[in-house]
């Protein structure tokens, strides 16, 4: 039987509303190559001011994480925030599962809404994107924004003991959570006051509208983040970069911040 009511579902087109009225318009654009890439758009750009490229991290779609962002950054800039792959509406029939070929998808996004300068800001998985779009397309990039995004973690950091899980598949079993009690563990690793009262009928609600579209795809992604990763492999980048970290952060522990710096 389908539900009368969603809480999900009614939150998703409120950030829908308020985006919209903020002055974006969402757009879908065919990239011609099995691959759909949705964006939130400006209605109208203005020429004298500078673009700024939002790129999410797991979990909700782009608005749930951006939502709190927009009303001051559209004041000063022309802000353009995409769904990922694999997110909101954003998808591919391709096999490819790198944040590299994610930075690929978002700059020819881009590019196709005639933006060939801006400054990104990518927060958590989004900057381990941003990172790749600041490596493969330099002349875009003009200043980078890097928020608690573990690029310069190894394989062998799990290992060490350096996370809060053993295991990768443990880790995608959290952040990809199927179950109330995995949204729970989710929220007290994420958040340094987690909320105490989560009711599971809420939970239940936010997975099923949330959290189960294109699940294995987004598995994939958080093993190809994952694997074989080393520091060494990394690319150093030439562009400005400000790097903001939670210092409770429990995802993505504070060491790799200064190792980032570094």
């Amino acid at each position: 039987m389908a539900k009368c009511c969603s809480f999900t579902a009614t939150r998703d087109w409120c950030f829908r509303l308020s985006f919209s009225n903020a002055g974006l318009r969402s757009t879908t654009s065919d990239l011609g190559d099995g691959t759909v890439m949705h964006c939130w758009i400006p209605k109208s750009r203005k020429e004298n001011k500078p673009n700024l490229l939002l790129i999410h991290g797991m979990g909700a779609n782009a608005m749930w994480q951006w939502a709190d962002f927009i009303r001051p950054l559209i004041a000063r800039f022309n802000v353009y925030v995409p769904d990922l792959v694999f997110f909101g509406d954003s998808y591919t029939t391709r096999p490819e599962r790198s944040e590299s070929f994610q930075a690929q998808c978002v700059m020819r996004m881009m590019e196709g809404h005639g933006v060939s300068r801006m400054n990104v800001v990518g927060i958590s998985y989004g900057g381990f994107v941003a990172y790749r779009i600041a490596e493969q397309f330099p002349a875009a990039v003009e200043r980078l924004v890097l928020c608690c995004a573990g690029v310069c973690m190894e394989e062998k950091d799990m290992e060490a003991g350096m996370f809060q899980v053993s295991s990768v598949e443990d880790a995608a079993s959290i952040l990809l959570p199927q179950t109330p009690e995995k949204v729970r563990e989710l929220v007290r690793i994420s958040f340094a006051k987690p909320i105490n009262t989560m009711p599971s009928c809420f939970l239940n609600d936010f997975i099923d509208v949330m959290c189960t579209e294109h699940l294995q795809e987004r598995r994939e992604l958080i093993m190809a983040l994952h694997k074989d990763r080393k520091l060494s492999n990394l690319p150093k980048i030439t562009q400005p970069t400000l790097i903001i970290w939670g210092e409770l952060d429990r995802v993505f522990p504070l060491e790799l911040a200064h190792r980032l710096k570094r």
